[in-house]
């Protein structure tokens, strides 16, 4: 499998998950997902959608900025200016976005695949 753009999040979500003491069941358990993907987000195997980044940084009681803006398995940078918080949120809704969109063609895509099977 291939690893996606997302890795040093993935790092950043496993480090705190460990600095928890939480296994991937339990992180798994706390936003309402498997564990076999919680171990696909950490391993950067599969894609983290704005609304899954958030629900991961409410697990951990951060914001989606906070959660951006500590660096790979560290502390809180605590110099991120309000600026650069709001273009990596803005970043982050155009990603989303993207995916939403693609994942729409893929449906369109299925649907005329499966509308050429029947017409064949």
């Amino acid at each position: 499998m291939q690893k996606n753009k997302h890795t040093p999040l993935c790092k950043k979500i496993k480090y705190l998950r460990q600095q928890r003491n939480w296994s991937q069941e339990e992180l798994a358990r706390r936003i309402g997902i498997s564990a076999p993907s919680v171990s696909k987000i950490e391993a950067g195997v599969t894609d983290i959608t704005l609304s899954g980044i958030k629900q991961i940084a409410e697990a951990f009681e951060l914001s989606i900025a906070e959660l951006l803006s500590m660096p790979d398995g560290g502390p809180f940078k605590k110099s991120a200016t309000p600026s650069a918080l709001a273009e990596c949120e803005a970043r982050l809704a155009m990603r989303d976005a993207e995916i939403i969109a693609l994942r729409r063609r893929i449906i369109e895509l299925y649907e005329e695949l499966k509308c050429n099977r029947i017409h064949a």
